[in-house]
C-alpha cells in the first residue's frame, strides 16, 4: 500500500499560490484515476483507491504546510505504511520553474512542510517528486504565497502532468527508474548556457 501526499495550505486565499503546487498536483492524479480526495480525517481531505495495481491513499493535509508531518503522521500509522512507500510531492524554489526532480529521500531543502514531515516520521527515507517555483527575488513568504505569471503558470501545469506516469512508475519500478525517466531539471523552451 502506498500513501501519496500533496502538500499545500487550504483555503480559497491560497489556491493558486506556489506553495500550493502540491494539492494541486495530487488534484490532478485523483483525477486521472477517478479517486475522490473528499473524506475528511487524519487532519486533512484523503481518498483511496488503485494506482498501477496498488492500494493507494491520496491525503491532502489540512494542517497548514508548517504541521503537514502531523497529518502524514497520523494517516501512515493508521494505515501502518512505512516512510518509503510514502510519496511527497510539493513545490520547490530551488528548481526553475516548470521542472520535475524525482527523489528517494534527503533533506527538507528548508522547505517547511517537509521539515515538518520529516520531524514526525523521524525519517528523511521517503520519495519525493518536487516542482520548480523558481527562486524569489526578495521575499521569499511573499513568493511561494504569491501567484504564478501566465507563462510560468503553463509551464508548472505541463510539469505536474507527469505525475500520472510518475506515480506508477515508482510503484512499479522504484524511485531510481522514475529518475531516469521523468528528473527534468529545465523547461521544454530554456536555453542551455554555453
Amino acid at each position: 500500500m502506498y500513501l501519496i501526499v500533496g502538500l499545500g495550505n487550504p483555503g480559497r486565499d491560497y489556491a493558486q499560490t506556489r506553495h500550493n503546487v502540491g494539492f494541486v498536483a495530487l488534484d490532478y492524479l485523483a483525477q486521472c484515476y477517478n479517486i475522490p480526495v473528499e473524506r475528511l480525517k487524519f487532519k486533512g481531505a484523503y481518498g483511496e483507491g488503485r494506482i498501477a495495481g496498488e492500494k493507494c491513499i491520496l491525503l491532502k493535509p489540512h494542517t497548514y504546510m508548517n504541521l503537514s508531518g502531523e497529518s502524514v503522521r497520523d494517516c501512515g500509522e493508521f494505515y501502518k505504511i512505512p516512510p518509503e512507500n510514502i510519496i511527497v510531492m510539493y513545490d520547490d524554489v530551488a528548481l526553475p520553474v516548470g521542472s520535475v526532480r524525482i527523489r528517494p529521500g534527503g533533506s527538507d531543502g528548508g522547505h517547511n512542510g517537509m521539515k515538518s514531515i520529516i520531524y514526525q516520521l523521524n525519517s528523511d527515507r521517503f520519495p519525493r517528486v518536487r516542482f520548480g517555483v523558481g527562486a524569489p527575488e526578495h521575499d521569499m513568504v511573499n513568493h511561494v504565497l504569491g501567484k504564478f505569471s501566465h507563462e510560468d503558470g503553463v509551464a508548472v501545469t505541463a510539469a505536474i502532468k507527469n505525475v500520472e506516469n510518475i506515480i506508477p512508475e515508482i510503484i512499479n519500478n522504484g524511485v531510481q527508474s522514475a529518475m531516469n525517466k521523468y528528473n527534468k531539471t529545465v523547461r521544454h523552451d530554456a536555453v542551455d548556457e554555453p
